[in-house]
């Protein structure tokens, strides 16, 4: 038990690198943003272009969020999906 909470206090004490494990192929997958018609929440990742399958990565609740999504991952152009 004391090793999962000492993984998380990493992840989050070094913000920067939280996502290092994170990445995608730009040929099998393009980013996205995951859109709610009834709540209006919004999530940013990448769907598969060949099995449809949605990778979330982060929640999007404001256009800081997105603009850091966009820096992350080197992205100009999102699609949003509803």
């Amino acid at each position: 038990m004391a090793e999962l909470f000492s993984r998380l206090r990493k992840a989050f004490e070094n913000k920067e690198n939280r996502f290092e494990g994170e990445s995608y192929d730009p040929e099998t997958q393009y980013p996205a943003i995951r859109a709610s018609i009834c709540t209006g929440e919004k999530v940013a990742g990448f769907r598969d272009k060949r099995s449809g399958r949605f990778t979330e990565v982060m929640l999007i609740r404001s256009d800081k969020d997105l603009d850091e999504f966009k820096r992350m991952y080197h992205v100009d152009h999102i699609t949003t999906e509803y």
